[in-house]
């Protein structure tokens, strides 16, 4: 037995208004650029339910601290000390909920520095191959055997978003940032596309501080 997708909402309508237009032989008007949002993110960890309990003990659950930006996620209020070679430490390295099936760390590359390790740029999910660290908690020890990224930068997009953009999942797009006297542009963001997500670009701390995105004046998307 077949099932069909349905098309996102707002597609179907820019589609059908764009017919109407050209039946009525009128131009059809250009669509409004969506609302982009750019956002720096800090380090942080994604855990599975089994290890949250190896962390905080038996029955613990993450409980949310500050939702953000895409629906259903937040930044939890559980902290770990993250612990590398020569006992280097990351502490308060904070939680991101929901739970996922696997534990990852994202972390910049000068939190790497920090920590005394080479961490390799992954998508998220893609933790074949990379280093592990000790992940402490107030009620026991982890130790992952791999997980240790840090994320290519990406922009998240809903279908309507990707339509607007002329882009599909997986494909790589152009970010340019102006900030006074610095106008930076980044190359080959991965575009991520699901119906529950909404106009995001993630770029990691340093990158953040390279092109001061907290003075942005104006930034813009454009196709490779």
């Amino acid at each position: 037995m077949s099932s069909a997708i349905s098309p996102d909402r707002p597609v179907v309508e820019t589609l059908v208004r764009d017919v109407l237009f050209r039946q009525l032989g009128r131009p059809v008007p250009a669509a409004p650029a969506p609302t982009l949002l750019v956002n720096s993110s800090a380090r942080h960890m994604h855990i599975s339910p089994e290890n949250v309990e190896v962390l905080f003990g038996p029955g613990a659950k993450l409980t949310v601290h500050k939702w953000l930006y895409q629906e259903g996620q937040y930044a939890s209020e559980q902290v770990v000390t993250l612990i590398g070679p020569r006992k280097r430490i990351i502490p308060n390295l904070r939680i991101l909920g929901p739970c996922r099936n696997l534990t990852q760390i994202e972390l910049a590359r000068t939190d790497s520095i920090q920590l005394g390790i080479d961490v390799p740029v992954r998508m998220s999910g893609d933790i074949e191959g990379t280093p592990g660290a000790y992940v402490m908690g107030p009620k026991g020890m982890l130790e992952m055997k791999n997980g240790v990224i840090r994320a290519a930068r990406h922009v998240h997009m809903s279908p309507a978003d990707a339509a607007f953009y002329g882009t599909r999942h997986l494909d790589r797009i152009t970010l340019r940032v102006v900030s006074p006297g610095c106008t930076t542009r980044f190359d080959d963001l991965i575009v991520r596309v699901d119906p529950s997500f909404k106009l995001e670009v993630h770029m990691d701390t340093d990158e953040a501080n390279a092109c001061d995105l907290e003075h942005a004046t104006s930034v813009e998307l454009r196709k490779s």
